[in-house]
């Protein structure tokens, strides 16, 4: 993606925004003192985000930088020291060198851990439950160089999207966050987790939308999940525009893979996949007859019983808290004899069951090695083992189950094998539907990008409105105090006309959307050049209102 000098400066208001919050007046005032110890009465502040970081002071008088001494720069012309405690943040930005941070743009970074990068015991102490998104995402933008977040939970995947100032510091920032949250190392963490950036990140969430990067290709729950982040977001401080413009373009994405390339015919879900795992794992001469068991009746747990009706299964018993849900299901599956038992019953349901499937939000196991030791034995017509299908996160069923005679135990991890069945027909889908992300994410780049150009649209439609409402007056009162409202309107409405005439063609220009042959470097050179005739300050006023916002934030 082509960086645009012109930006940079935006940079330095958002990383001014994160130094507002963390100070103390203990290490204000001794800035002051060292500002007054200095023989010259005159004195220029660099803010730099060093170890000890100095942070800007936000007070009722308005923003303070708090600095140390070693921060402090003789420079003649500049500041009178006595006044150096109470200036404001964004006159140090005008009279300040432009550290190096400001320099490098803000990107989008994927921290993650997915079933192809970890195994499910981490994931499960990682996961974050839908209703706890919107604390992590405002936790996340209270660190120093996050501005933006969207948090992906699912039981193949743990994803953090973060716009950073700095990349590294921000990745460093969110992985030391997980690790407070999950309690596991951040040495660990590093070890299963991977790092995409931009347009990497870009990819990546498309096809995780499209369902290229479940175990299941095509899945459909994915894309769901994928809305849900956008509606839970909705609203959420810090799920910001970059983040919230690339989820809802991956939702387009996703309807159009599926739409255009049918990549979701078969096994479409954990739970289809599943239910086909369960009887790879069965002799076929007992597809029919083999005694299910389904422990959980929510989406999950109902989707399997879909799945197993769908592959020919016309009885099982089904496990739950309350009987509401499973009469609902039994009412839409009319052919089907389902059998409800309570959560109370459940040893006994297992110990007359040859499979076992699990899908409930439990956070501690249904079952441990104690608990099925003493099950009674399955038949040889089954295999002679009963299955536990475990497709919770955190599971349901211990690692430890796996000891016992008799009994087998898969994870979501161990759908792996279903989806190496039919390897060439999902590939050439596969193929068909990277050619749509492709498509797309340059789409969604050139959107990013044209956001450089935002700002000057804006201050050059607000230079000359200022302009016209000063001529506009001045036409106005020369034409006396009795005009009718129909010349006021009539002579408003020209004076519109002109301006929006006379800013057509600058703006069409400011433009990049991809839609038409101009490059972004021609759009950002555009910028540049108006920026220059106009003497727009674009990125000053940026850094204007930035800091405006974080103020009525932080008073809020």
């Amino acid at each position: 993606m082509a960086v645009a000098s012109g930006f940079a400066t935006t940079l330095a208001g958002a990383k001014l925004e994160t130094l507002l919050l963390n100070s103390s007046k203990s290490s204000s005032s001794s800035a002051a003192a060292a500002l007054r110890g200095h023989s010259s009465n005159q004195v220029r502040l660099l803010c730099k985000p060093t170890r000890n970081c100095r942070r800007a002071l936000v007070q009722r008088g308005g923003i303070r930088c708090d600095v140390s001494a070693s921060d402090v720069t003789v420079e003649s012309g500049k500041v009178d020291p006595s006044n150096a405690s109470t200036i404001s943040a964004l006159e140090q930005l005008k009279i300040s060198g432009a550290d190096r941070y400001t320099k490098e743009r803000s990107s989008v970074v994927v921290i993650g851990l997915s079933v192809h990068t970890a195994p499910v015991e981490m994931r499960e102490k990682l996961a974050i439950p839908e209703a706890e998104w919107p604390r992590a995402i405002a936790e996340l933008c209270g660190l120093n160089h996050i501005e933006e977040a969207a948090v992906l939970s699912t039981c193949n995947r743990m994803e953090i999207y973060v716009v950073a100032l700095s990349q590294h510091r921000g990745v460093k920032e969110v992985t030391e966050w997980m690790s407070r949250t999950s309690g596991i190392p951040v040495s660990e963490i590093c070890q299963h987790r991977f790092l995409l950036y931009n347009k990497d990140a870009t990819q990546h969430i498309f096809e995780v939308s499209a369902g290229l990067d479940s175990l299941v290709l095509g899945e459909g729950q994915i894309l769901a999940q994928v809305k849900q982040v956008v509606k839970v977001g909705q609203g959420v401080v810090g799920f910001g525009r970059n983040i919230s413009g690339l989820f809802k373009h991956a939702i387009t994405v996703g309807k159009r893979v599926r739409t255009e390339t049918n990549i979701a015919a078969g096994a479409v879900s954990v739970s289809s996949a599943a239910v086909e795992l369960a009887l790879m794992k069965l002799p076929e001469s007992a597809h029919a007859t083999a005694r299910m068991l389904v422990i959980g009746a929510g989406k999950m747990g109902k989707l399997v019983i879909k799945h197993l009706v769908a592959k020919g299964c016309t009885k099982m018993v089904v496990v739950n808290r309350s009987e509401e849900r499973v009469a609902a299901i039994r009412e839409e599956l009319k052919d089907v004899e389902i059998i409800y038992k309570p959560l109370v019953e459940m040893l006994t349901c297992a110990a007359e069951a040859d499979v076992v499937f699990t899908s409930t939000a439990s956070e501690a196991p249904l079952f441990l090695k104690e608990h099925v030791k003493d099950l009674p034995p399955v038949g040889p017509e089954v295999g002679g083992v009963r299955l536990f299908i475990d497709i919770s996160v955190p599971r349901n069923v211990g690692s430890c189950v796996t000891d016992v005679e008799g009994a087998r135990v898969y994870n979501v991890d161990d759908l792996k094998e279903v989806v190496a069945a039919n390897k060439e027909d999902r590939l050439r889908k596969a193929m068909e539907a990277q050619a749509i992300i492709s498509e797309e994410s340059k789409q969604f780049e050139a959107w990013r990008d044209s956001l450089e150009t935002v700002p000057t649209i804006k201050k050059l439609r607000a230079y000359a409105e200022r302009i016209r409402l000063a001529e506009l007056d001045k036409c106005l009162s020369k034409m006396g105090d009795d005009i009718p409202k129909k010349t006021r309107r009539a002579v408003d409405d020209l004076s519109r006309g002109i301006v929006n005439k006379l800013l057509h063609g600058p703006m069409q220009h400011l433009r990049c959307d991809g839609s038409d042959s101009r490059t972004l470097s021609e759009t950002l050179e555009n910028m540049h050049a108006l920026n220059r005739m106009f003497s727009l300050e674009t990125e000053l006023s940026i850094l204007e209102e930035k800091i405006r916002a974080k103020e009525k934030q932080i008073q809020k």
